[in-house]
């Protein structure tokens, strides 16, 4: 395969050239409508045959019986207090994680801790609801360019499924929070390259593969980590959802990544790659540190150095490695995926359950 660089593939020759990263900014941060160009074609099938393909008709069926109302199925009555929610998040990224000495965060005291803990409990809540719009376009964008009938089906399905998201997230932080964060760029970036690209299916590996599968690791762990009683029957309805999305994504490429050669492989790594720097470069929420009056280029190393934050950003990817695997995206091409992987940290994690294997243990009949 022809070697591409990284600068030519993320901006930069150093994954972990912070400077780099933090170089990145939002031009129109005070936009309330953002435009990307789609360059994809419109898809007619004359074939209608249903079943043709069983393991998406399966989840189609799944996703018909699976539907639930954001308004009504979830308590918005219960009185949330953000203080205790951050308190309990504490011990995951405070001052016992890191070592603050000589730094602006040695002076802070109980209130400053705490103000962090809120700031970023709304900043990711922020960026999930940003992600799910994203999804919203993207989904759409899969029933209007997949070749197969069934896909469509499903990816309608998914469609209801990512305004459902949109609106809860929303809801929450508007009513049980005091507002939200804007897209942070990194994010805004992926999600500008996965509606421009013309490729089907790479709409579904930017979204289903690497943006959905990494939501719903997130998703797990602060569904694990809170005890904010909406918050965490609104996190366990959405998980249920996401987990049929990312087994679409692995069921419908496997069979189309098959018949691939392996320059149009290498194509697939790549942007796989890019997807995966972006992201992880996304949970640094430099965006908190600006609002709390503090230099990112001196508070991220910070946070960077806490095992528990290192090895959280690492399990973030637990479902896209297994998920790339499957789709033989690790080893083609003289196993560059994996290299690059093996360079992010994460190679660990490929014999993890893939999430075809596992989807339907997400199911809503396994949480009521």
């Amino acid at each position: 395969m022809t070697t591409t660089s990284n600068q030519d593939l993320i901006g930069r020759e150093g994954v972990n050239d912070l400077d780099a990263i933090l170089a990145m900014t939002n031009t129109d941060i005070d936009s309330a409508v953002h435009a990307i160009t789609d360059n994809a074609e419109a898809i007619f099938t004359w074939d209608y045959e249903k079943g043709a393909r069983p393991g998406l008709n399966k989840l189609y069926e799944k996703a018909k019986t699976a539907q639930w109302n954001g308004e009504t199925d979830l308590p918005w009555d219960t009185d949330v207090d953000l203080e205790q929610v951050a308190k309990l998040l504490l011990p995951s990224f405070g001052p016992d994680q890191m070592d603050v000495a000589n730094t602006p965060l040695a002076t802070w005291g109980d209130a400053e801790w705490l103000q962090l803990g809120m700031e970023s409990q709304v900043w990711a809540l922020s960026q999930f609801m940003h992600g799910e719009q994203g999804a919203l376009l993207c989904t759409a964008k899969i029933v209007e360019t997949v070749p197969w009938i069934d896909a469509k089906y499903y990816a309608a399905t998914q469609v209801m499924d990512e305004a459902r998201h949109v609106e809860v997230f929303a809801k929450y932080l508007d009513t049980k929070l005091e507002g939200y964060y804007p897209i942070n760029t990194h994010l805004g970036m992926l999600l500008d390259d996965i509606v421009a690209d013309a490729r089907w299916d790479m709409t579904y590996l930017g979204m289903q593969i690497m943006v959905e599968g990494l939501a719903l690791a997130a998703f797990g762990f602060m569904h694990m980590l809170t005890e904010e009683p909406l918050l965490k029957q609104l996190l366990r309805y959405v998980m249920a959802d996401e987990a049929r999305h990312v087994a679409f994504g692995v069921l419908s490429l496997k069979e189309y990544y098959a018949e691939l050669t392996d320059n149009e492989l290498a194509e697939r790594q790549e942007f796989a790659f890019e997807a995966a720097v972006r992201m992880r470069d996304r949970f640094l929420q430099q965006e908190v540190w600006d609002r709390l009056g503090i230099d990112p280029k001196v508070a991220i190393p910070l946070t960077q150095a806490s095992p528990i934050r290192s090895e959280f950003q690492k399990m973030l990817f637990t479902k896209i490695v297994p998920n790339c695997k499957k789709l033989g995206l690790l080893d083609a091409n003289n196993a560059w995926l994996r290299r690059r992987f093996e360079e992010l940290g994460v190679i660990q994690f490929e014999d993890w359950v893939d999430t075809e294997a596992e989807y339907e243990a997400f199911a809503l009949a396994e949480i009521k």
